[in-house]
């Protein structure tokens, strides 16, 4: 992984030290509120319905175990002893008081972490592939990309304040893991006639208005790829309406102009960027990607498995994925315990999976999009004694990509701009599936919920997604059938009027039902619904 040099270093630190002084400004009543507000989303602080929330950049989702301790002792220190991971691959803390800010800031910075740009309208973290260098279905690790943009991003003169926040995805198989096609920009790279390059798609997003991503360019080559962004990014800035907050986004101006016609003027600056010299020399290039060099797999390690514990035997087929490098494997931490909180783990438990890293993982974890953690390296012979661990901690829930595998932002539990709660709904839905043999009978099936219209919980993007609403000042949930944010992209739909929470949790059992008699052989539950169409389902939900 990246390791930073001075002047990255320099940087983190001077931030911390202006952060220092602008709080302290605040405290001493110096600067009201309103004047603070844009100066500590610029750090990563938010303030909610009951306390500040910090949000900690993760790069790409990448992390060692020296930072994930931190974060663990961040939790312990400063916050109520548990962390929140979240669809962007960072990390959370919801309690955090004022005046500890700057002091959780500096201990982040004595790891190479920070919390610049998780916030304001400015380029956000740069997410990927959590299986990125462990996949044997990438073309290349993205990893190297991510950092490159992270580098060009960070502190942009021309970009930190943009008509509305922005996401970009990179990936690198045709595989989608990361939702690419749902972000601002999303970037395939790809090789074509053995040269490596990248298809740039823009105008993806969730949100208030849900859109799926253009393709702007089949194939830009990896030398011109930065300058290529640039003047995607220029356009946008350029033309991105900063008079209404609802139609800042990318998504927005390609809608409005078309995509044809946003190509045109990103084709036209592009000519004009790339006489600047933007893109990085080859020997930087190299320099970045030789953090991200293989680690030392152990070349004769053995591919054999006793299966004759019977619930290893499930979490291994649930949980563990395919590894390029022969006797390894992927290995997924699950973050949705039966009744859990999506996403949250105790100060403990991300202690522990720090030390599974260092110890079976090359000192390696990833945060995924989907709110889990992976073991990118794992050797499988070790396979038994982490799963044994995990499960001592209660982080051995066999259940990736299952019903209960489910996706939830904090809700009206915490953020002041959540209509309804998504955390009881998530652990109602839990208990009633709670059976792992009912969930594995119904497959991958991706749940989501979000509890107000800014869709930070990807309903759109869920086989069944639930967005909280307010009902004249009562919380009411909607259902939505048949999104999907992988490579097989699409947008839910609602099925018609909202419900209660108790009825909103009857209402998806009785879409699994549909599903169980509709199926053909193979078929998930999206593939059913792509099938079959929203009548069946409607007519079992509403009777």
């Amino acid at each position: 992984m990246y390791k930073y040099d001075q002047y990255d270093q320099s940087i983190v630190d001077a931030r911390v030290e202006e952060f220092r002084d602008q709080v302290n400004c605040r405290l001493a009543g110096q600067i009201t509120e309103d004047q603070f507000k844009p100066l500590r989303l610029m750090n990563g602080l938010y303030l909610q319905l009951h306390a500040y929330m910090l949000r900690v950049a993760v790069p790409y989702g990448t992390l060692d175990s020296r930072q994930v301790r931190m974060l663990a002792h961040i939790a312990r220190k400063y916050d109520r002893d548990y962390g929140h991971f979240t669809t962007r691959q960072n990390l959370q803390f919801n309690w955090i008081k004022l005046e500890d800010a700057p002091d959780i800031l500096a201990e982040l910075a004595t790891v190479e972490m920070h919390a610049i740009q998780t916030s304001g309208n400015c380029i956000r973290n740069i997410s990927s592939d959590q299986y990125a260098g462990a996949a044997a279905d990438e073309v290349t690790d993205p990893r190297p990309w991510a950092e490159l943009l992270r580098q060009w991003s960070t502190f942009h003169p021309e970009f930190t304040y943009l008509p509305r926040k922005f996401k970009i995805a990179v990936i690198a198989a045709d595989e989608d893991r990361a939702a690419m096609r749902l972000h601002d920009i999303g970037i395939q790279l790809v090789k074509k006639d053995g040269q490596l390059g990248g298809r740039v798609f823009v105008g993806g997003g969730m949100g208030r208005t849900p859109m799926i991503a253009s393709e702007i360019r089949d194939f830009v080559t990896a030398d011109d790829l930065l300058s290529y962004l640039e003047a995607c990014l220029r356009v946008y800035n350029r033309y991105g309406r900063r008079d209404n907050i609802y139609k800042a986004r990318i998504k927005i101006l390609l809608h409005e102009i078309g995509a044809d016609e946003y190509r045109r003027q990103v084709e036209a600056e592009f000519l004009d960027v790339k006489k600047l010299g933007l893109d990085p020399p080859q020997a930087e290039f190299d320099r970045i990607a030789a953090f991200f060099a293989p680690p030392p797999f152990e070349a004769d390690a053995s591919d054999e498995l006793d299966r004759s514990d019977p619930d290893f035997a499930v979490w291994l087929d649930q949980n563990v994925i395919a590894h390029k490098a022969p006797g390894h494997a992927i290995v997924n931490i699950s973050l949705k315990p039966q009744g859990g909180i999506p996403g949250d783990a105790s100060s403990a438990q991300i202690d522990l999976m720090a030390d599974l890293a260092e110890k079976f993982s090359h000192d390696e974890l990833r945060v995924t999009h989907a709110q889990n953690i992976v073991l990118p390296h794992v050797r499988k012979a070790d396979l038994h004694a982490i799963w044994q661990q995990l499960a001592e901690a209660g982080l051995a829930e066999a259940n990736l990509d299952l019903i209960s595998d489910i996706i939830a932002c904090p809700g009206l539990d915490y953020c002041s701009l959540a209509n309804a709660r998504s955390i009881p709904l998530a652990q109602k839905i839990s208990s009633r599936f709670a059976d792992l043999g009912r969930q594995r009978e119904l497959g991958e099936l991706k749940l989501k919920i979000s509890g107000c219209i800014n869709a930070c919980g990807h309903h759109h993007a869920g086989h069944i997604g639930i967005l909280g609403v307010d009902r004249k000042g009562t919380e009411n949930y909607q259902l939505l059938l048949g999104g999907s944010g992988a490579e097989d992209v699409s947008l839910a739909k609602i099925t018609g009027p909202g419900f209660s929470e108790d009825g909103i949790v009857d209402a998806i059992e009785k879409a699994t039902d549909v599903y169980l008699a509709q199926r053909e052989s193979g078929e998930r539950f999206v593939d059913t619904y792509r099938r079959i169409g929203m009548d069946p389902f409607k007519e079992a939900i509403y009777g």
